[in-house]
């Protein structure tokens, strides 16, 4: 197939090399503009724009998908189908139009259960079970188009990161055989029941609050690593957790309840596992202790 590719992190690389691997034709990837970064903020370009260049693809970088020449030329590409997966910019219906066989995306959840930008983190963040990929036709509705197929996989204990992971790969399989037969995949419309919002993280949502049970700390932990990480303040310092486990015993919420670095929340405790000071590499909690002294009883600020 004739394919137009849009997407920008990470979790969207694994597709755009599926797709071309398996012979169909990428005839341009679109991502989003380079961002600063670094301490020199200099401008580096998304890692699909990095993977698609190193391929030797086209790749286009509007700020906006809304003027009607950033239209012309999409639609000048004559595509079959558009790939999209974690693209970030909302699609015009001009967009959403011009290729002959629509828009398909890949996304990290079962629908409709978490449409919106976080799904990963949301699923986690709930305590769901299980989780996924769909992978549907785009409409001008956020994340609403018919589904075509899912992969459903496990949450367990795994981060976000992990998942990500794992589920950029299964996308991007489940992708290709959408695609090898669309007739066998026909669109499904959603139902109405067990639709939730995947709302963008907030950076206040990452600040651990200890009052909670210890096991939603623990999923706290996981949604948000490797980015942005759950942490409490100590001494004017931010510590990231990493990596923690549940333990039954009790005490005030946000103490430590030993020496070595179990601490109290609602009900239960959590004992980090893997920990990061503010500008050092991670750490285990021992690694911590030994150069920074957190004794029992200490009270730290979620």
């Amino acid at each position: 197939m004739r394919i137009v590719y849009m997407g920008t992190p990470d979790f969207a690389v694994p597709a755009l090399e599926r797709l071309a691997a398996a012979g169909h034709d990428v005839v341009a990837v679109y991502s989003q503009p380079p961002r600063p970064a670094g301490r020199g903020k200099a401008l580096r370009p998304s890692p699909v724009h990095a993977r698609a260049e190193e391929m030797g693809i086209e790749v286009r970088t509007p700020v906006s998908l809304k003027e009607a020449e950033v239209q012309a030329a999409f639609a000048a590409l004559n595509a079959d189908v558009a790939v999209v997966a974690a693209y970030g910019l909302i699609l015009p219906r001009a967009i959403l139009d011009a290729p002959r066989h629509g828009c398909l995306n890949i996304h990290a959840s079962l629908l409709p259960r978490w449409r919106g930008a976080a799904p990963i983190q949301r699923a986690i963040l709930a305590g769901d079970n299980v989780t996924g990929v769909t992978i549907m036709d785009m409409e001008a509705g956020l994340d609403t188009g018919p589904m075509r197929a899912k992969h459903v996989t496990p949450v367990e204990g795994k981060t976000a990161g992990a998942l990500t992971a794992e589920l950029a790969v299964a996308g991007a399989e489940l992708m290709l055989d959408v695609l090898d037969a669309l007739d066998e995949h026909p669109p499904v419309v959603q139902p109405q029941e067990g639709v939730t919002y995947a709302a963008k993280i907030d950076k206040a949502e990452t600040r651990i609050d200890f009052s909670q049970d210890a096991h939603q700390v623990e999923r706290q932990v996981r949604a948000f690593n490797p980015a942005p990480g759950a942490f409490f303040a100590y001494g004017g310092e931010r510590f990231r957790i990493l990596a923690a486990h549940c333990e039954d015993a009790s005490g005030p919420a946000g103490t430590l309840l030993d020496n070595s670095l179990l601490l109290g929340c609602g009900r239960h405790s959590i004992r980090p596992t893997l920990i990061q000071r503010a500008g050092k590499a991670a750490m285990s909690a021992g690694e911590l202790l030994r150069g920074f002294d957190m004794p029992a009883g200490t009270r730290v600020d979620g």
